[in-house]
């Protein structure tokens, strides 16, 4: 039933009609229709004979013709039964009725030749549209001013004559027209207020089904590197087990070369992503450098007016005990399963077996070769051994020599802790990198070291102040200018300020070494004139020089196919080894200060309170601030889902990624 008949159901039902072929079966009408349920569907209520009559009726009733409503009905019309009249198409009839009644007869005037002949179509005239002088209606022009005189134009509806009523008639069918016309135009509107509010939820289906595939993809990316870290411990059971295994493999095995999954407890699932669940109190100055050996494991934080590094145990989150040793600020540490390295504004370059801060040997199973040697010459077995400052000569030798067993009963933090001295560094070493026997350091006297840690000697100098000096060694296409530039400044001492933080503080960088980082014989290191370079430690040069960054660079990450650093130009760059061009750039509101990366995402400290994160698959950015720090980032060390960030408000924070 539609609301028009249901509205006129009373007129209609004043002319009943049978219903069917029999003349015995009752008559309907539409007052009695309209109030007879339509259930045809199989439910458990069977259906009459009478609804069954309705159904037969449906053709009959939809072919009945309206009734005309008088103008006086249309006042009191319900607004759904005018909106109806609005939209059917004897909405148009009245308009229909006006174009005929304003229609004039008049000779034919040829139209569709002239409009064929306008657009350049020739067309011979049929038979019903012979050309005649009655054809066109002639308007003669004048030929002079003086003579004939003009006729004018007749009017084709001049002759066209409507009564009062009639126009009245007009007037109430135009301005119902306009209404019906208003009528569709509202229509119209909601229909396509429905169809945005359809694409909006599109939109989102869709977006969700984006994210979808992005998860997919870094399950796929995952699943890659889980692989790589299986092959690469089945490689390293190999190596330990078979004829020349090295006995330093387990402990050397950087973790920061670790792409797969990390072991995590099951609790570590119930976290909520996102969010700082620790924080660390380390003291009332920001953090400089930290590292952890695995989740859940040990960690080691340096902060800047503590020449001290803390050790905490992430399992409870309590401190283990102090390395003593330094006399300056610790700029760069790493730590690897027990053995942690640290580089400080003295000079020196330490490494310290972590096991014996809290106690739990007394000898470290990874004492150097020359060391146990030493001990055994003496006689003495299970006392803890120290190796005191050396006085080294250029090449950066260290002699080692027993420490007096005797130790206060006060101090806790157990000084045979420090298993080796390395120094070499006229200048505060800012940065460092070791992997199985290999160490690297770059110091603010512009060198790079490389170090044996099984012999404890210097093997090679690497000079960047060379390396800026000879533009030979930059890439075809590169401008020797800016090297050279970079040379006059670094020639002295470096000092430049930092672009202010977040939350307007700043301070004076004076690390011209901001990062290395190696792989076999493959060194990568970021500097205070803004270049990555790339050495050949079996060479000691410089290859390649990557230029593009206008500010230091304050940290460096690479792989198989990308390096990404960071600067205190408020960028992350990521380079393509292969063509040595910028793969892709990151921009940022702040310098940029540490970094970590994978194939899925990089993790950054930006200047702000939050860490930033980058992903890698669908380029989004965002921020972990829940329950974070109340000043800039300084530092971050991740694995897998297992995040710590240290800021300039002297905490750390453990984060669920």
């Amino acid at each position: 039933m539609t609301p028009k008949m249901m509205a006129h159901a009373q007129t209609v039902s004043a002319r009943p009609r049978a219903v069917g072929v029999s003349s015995t079966r009752p008559t309907l009408d539409f007052a009695t229709i309209g109030r007879t349920p339509l259930r045809l569907g199989l439910g458990a209520r069977r259906t009459t004979s009478r609804e069954l009559q309705v159904v037969e009726a449906a053709s009959e009733l939809l072919a009945a013709p309206l009734p005309d409503v008088s103008p006086d009905e249309e006042v009191g019309m319900p607004s759904l039964l005018r909106g109806f009249e609005a939209t059917v198409p004897s909405a148009d009839s009245a308009r229909v009725r006006r174009r005929a009644t304003r229609n004039v007869d008049a000779p034919r005037l040829g139209l569709k030749r002239l409009s064929l002949g306008a657009r350049g179509l020739l067309a011979e005239p049929a038979a019903d549209e012979a050309e005649s002088e009655e054809d066109v209606v002639v308007v003669t022009r004048e030929r002079g001013r003086r003579g004939r005189k003009k006729r004018g134009r007749e009017s084709l509806s001049a002759n066209k004559v409507f009564g009062r009523e009639e126009l009245e008639r007009q007037t109430r069918e135009i301005a119902r027209d306009k209404e019906n016309l208003h009528v569709r135009r509202s229509l119209l509107h909601n229909d396509i207020t429905e169809i945005t509010s359809k694409i909006a939820a599109l939109d989102a289906i869709r977006a969700r089904l984006e994210e979808d595939l992005f998860k997919l993809q870094e399950d796929e990316l995952e699943l890659d590197d889980e692989l790589l870290m299986v092959q690469e411990r089945l490689e390293l059971e190999t190596s330990q087990n078979g004829p020349s295994g090295s006995r330093h493999a387990s402990l050397m095995a950087s973790s920061r070369r670790r792409k797969g999954p990390a072991f995590l407890p099951s609790e570590h699932d119930e976290l909520p992503p996102g969010v700082a669940f620790m924080s660390l109190e380390c003291g009332s100055t920001p953090i400089t450098s930290l590292d952890f050996s695995e989740p859940y494991g040990t960690l080691v934080t340096a902060s800047q007016e503590d020449a001290h590094p803390r050790v905490w145990d992430l399992l409870t989150g309590e401190e283990v005990g102090r390395l003593r040793g330094h006399v300056g600020t610790i700029k760069a540490l790493q730590v690897e399963a027990h053995l942690c390295a640290t580089g400080a504004t003295d000079g020196a370059v330490r490494l310290w077996d972590l096991r014996r801060v809290d106690g739990d040997v007394e000898a470290s199973e990874w004492d150097l070769s020359d060391v146990l040697e030493e001990a055994e010459e003496d006689g003495e077995s299970g006392g803890s051994v120290v190796v005191d400052r050396p006085h080294s000569g250029p090449n950066g030798t260290v002699r080692a020599s027993r420490a007096s067993e005797e130790a206060d009963d006060d101090d806790d933090d157990a000084p045979g802790a420090c298993v080796r001295v390395l120094e070499g560094h006229s200048k505060g070493v800012t940065a460092l990198y070791f992997e199985n026997d290999t160490l690297v350091t770059g110091a603010s006297d512009k060198t790079l070291r490389q170090w044996d840690l099984t012999t404890g000697q210097c093997v090679m100098t690497m000079d960047i102040l060379w390396a800026i000096s000879h533009p030979s060694t930059l890439p075809a296409g590169h401008m020797p200018g800016f090297p050279v530039a970079g040379a006059t400044a670094a020639a002295g001492a470096f000092a430049v300020p930092t672009p202010p933080y977040a939350d307007g503080s700043w301070e004076l960088y004076q690390d011209f070494i901001g990062a290395v980082q190696s792989w076999e014989y493959a060194l990568v290191s970021g500097s205070g004139d803004g270049a990555v370079r790339m050495w050949d430690m079996r060479t000691g040069q410089a290859h390649r020089t990557l230029l593009g960054h206008t500010g230091p660079v304050t940290c460096l990450q690479f792989d198989e196919i990308h390096v990404v650093s960071g600067s205190l130009d408020k960028s992350v760059r990521i380079w393509d080894l292969r063509t040595g061009g910028i793969f892709e750039t990151v921009k940022y509101d702040h310098g940029v200060t540490a970094l970590q990366f994978d194939s899925r995402k990089i993790v950054s400290a930006a200047g702000e309170n939050g860490v930033k994160i980058y992903n890698r698959t669908s380029m989004q950015h965002s921020t972990l601030t829940t329950n974070g720090h109340t000043r800039p980032v300084e530092k971050l060390r991740y694995m897998d889902r297992y995040l710590l960030s240290g800021g300039r408000d002297a905490t750390v924070k453990i984060w669920a990624l």
